[in-house]
């Protein structure tokens, strides 16, 4: 899809995942690293527990079918080769803070008099501009500044961190997207242009349409684990069943009300509730509770008794009644569960994945979308540090070797 284009991938740890969409469509992806590589090679774990640039299990998550080189742009020297580069470059992505890469006269103002056509992606975490522009960050700080992170955790304590940093990934995406929307816009035009992405923005979609109630007046959602809060009510959406748990929809209203109204005579049937329990009108049940008709009370006594009725069964007889039955019932899987899922196993969803350095193969997770006329392939492992400096320095740009040498001892590449 993308195989004609290049793309020079300057972004660090928070941007990683923009470059490797595109590489998985066929872009030329050229990651530019110092000269020691990525500061997102450091980040474990590692393979075998060994701490190495080139085992970092993090750079693998997010580096696969790049090219690498190193190149030191705090340098005059550095920055002329960068130049140089971006003559040829379709798409460039930075993650740096703003105005970073301006003060080495290397931001879209400078670099697109070298070439018109270029898509300049910067991802931040607040944009470009603002007050809050050029404050530190951090997945924590940015989740917690876009809004997800106040339904995170349990109720009666502040919020917690996610357990996997989430915030980049979403700008990372949107910044793909963003790009690809950009070339559209320059097959008609020839002419590129800046896209600034705020990871803060990114992740306030993550709050759906929650995010709308405080201005339309609405009840704001609380957090509450394993659930959400409205007002005064605990929503659970995490159930415990006999060997771990399931994510269920117990919830209410003409669209779910339904689905409810169906389990509970299930849960009835199997004598764990009486035919009162079972008749509550199940379509107006949450305007009853909103409005004091139905006590609290009640409603803790009935979550209880469907948890009783979660924790009788395992996760796979469970799954079995949703899809016997039509209830809303998925079961919450491990990670190993994940990674054996019989599911992604009939999609070939995992790729095996060759490291000649390591004299291995190994499993990872495929790609993002299947596409039908021009399949995702995996042609490339992550590229240990420095790899492609010959390819691009000596073949592409016609350095000699001992100008190539030179650089090196220079610290320069």
């Amino acid at each position: 899809m993308l195989s004609p284009y290049r793309v020079l991938d300057l972004t660090t740890e928070r941007g990683l995942l923009c470059g490797q969409m595109l590489a998985d469509m066929g872009a030329d992806v050229i990651k530019v690293e110092p000269p020691g590589g990525s500061s997102a090679r450091n980040i474990g774990p590692f393979y075998k527990d060994v701490p190495h640039p080139d085992r970092s299990l993090y750079w693998w998550a997010y580096n696969r079918n790049k090219r690498a080189i190193t190149l030191d742009i705090e340098r005059d020297t550095g920055r002329d080769l960068l130049r140089r580069l971006v003559g040829r470059a379709d798409f460039l992505i930075e993650s740096h803070n703003p105005g970073y890469l301006s003060q080495r006269s290397l931001g879209y103002a400078d670099l697109v008099k070298i070439n018109p056509a270029l898509i300049y992606v910067s991802i931040t975490p607040f944009g470009q501009d603002g007050p809050k522009a050029t404050y530190a960050d951090s997945d924590l700080i940015v989740m917690a500044a876009g809004g997800p992170l106040i339904l995170a955790g349990d109720a009666d304590r502040p919020p917690v961190r996610l357990c996997i940093p989430q915030a980049y990934l979403h700008a990372s995406a949107d910044a793909a997207v963003a790009a690809l929307a950009a070339h559209h816009e320059r097959v008609r035009s020839g002419l590129g242009q800046h896209i600034d992405v705020a990871a803060q923005q990114s992740v306030a979609m993550a709050t759906q349409s929650n995010i709308l109630a405080a201005a339309l007046g609405s009840v704001e959602p609380r957090r509450m684990s394993g659930g959400v809060k409205m007002g005064p009510i605990d929503l659970p959406l995490v159930w415990p069943a006999g060997d771990g748990y399931v994510a269920m929809t117990f919830l209410f209203g003409s669209a779910l009300g339904v689905f409810t109204a169906r389990l509970m005579h299930y849960i009835c049937e199997r004598g764990f509730c009486d035919e009162t329990t079972r008749d509550k009108d199940w379509i107006a049940y949450g305007e009853q509770l909103f409005s004091g008709v139905e006590p609290l009370a009640e409603f803790e006594r009935v979550k209880e008794l469907v948890r009783k009725f979660t924790r009788s069964y395992t996760k796979a007889e469970l799954l079995r009644l949703a899809l016997e039955r039509g209830f809303l019932i998925t079961p919450v899987a491990t990670i190993e569960e994940v990674v054996e899922s019989p599911q992604f196993a009939s999609r070939n969803y995992f790729q095996n994945v060759a490291h000649p350095e390591l004299g291995e193969s190994f499993r990872y997770p495929g790609p993002f979308a299947k596409f039908s006329a021009s399949p995702i392939e995996y042609k490339r492992r992550p590229p240990t540090v420095g790899e492609h400096n010959s390819e691009i320095y000596r073949d592409e740009l016609g350095l000699s070797e001992r100008e190539i040498a030179e650089l090196k001892r220079a610290g320069i590449i």
